[in-house]
């Protein structure tokens, strides 16, 4: 494994602004150096997508294809529904996704507890905080 990709899905640029109760205070800015940081010494080369738009997330799903051995995605609230999102991580199936989530979303709201993409990703860790990145790059690099 050397190139992962790190996909952030709606509302996650606002990390550190938004509900710090559940996310904290540290940006989304910061976190990104940190797991970029973790990566590097780590002799992998990483990069970070993030959009609020369901089209472009999909787009970078299928690029990821034949440009990285792995994939960290948070979809953020697309976990929940996007089926197109669900498509296009079973499109591309020689590339393994490891879903993470900073909270835990089996203890939020109802809505939360249920993910669409999880039967397609490789396996799902949540409620850690941004370590959830540095765990889900473990776990594919244990594949």
């Amino acid at each position: 494994m050397n190139k992962i990709l790190v996909l952030l899905g709606p509302n996650l640029n606002m990390v550190g602004i938004r509900e710090k109760g559940i996310y904290g205070e540290e940006t989304a800015e910061s976190i990104e150096r940190e797991v970029k940081k973790y990566a590097e010494d780590k002799g992998l080369e990483l990069d970070v997508f993030q959009s609020n738009s369901e089209g472009a997330l999909i787009d970078k799903i299928h690029s990821s294809l034949g440009k990285y051995d792995g994939v960290v995605i948070n979809a953020g609230a697309y976990t929940h529904y996007s089926y197109a999102i669900r498509d296009a991580i079973a499109s591309v199936k020689s590339v393994p996704f490891v879903e993470v989530h900073m909270s835990n979303i089996h203890a939020r709201e109802e809505f939360r507890h249920k993910s669409v993409i999880a039967p397609e990703c490789a396996g799902q860790i949540a409620g850690f905080g941004k370590n959830v990145y540095f765990l889900g790059i473990e776990a594919l690099l244990m594949m």
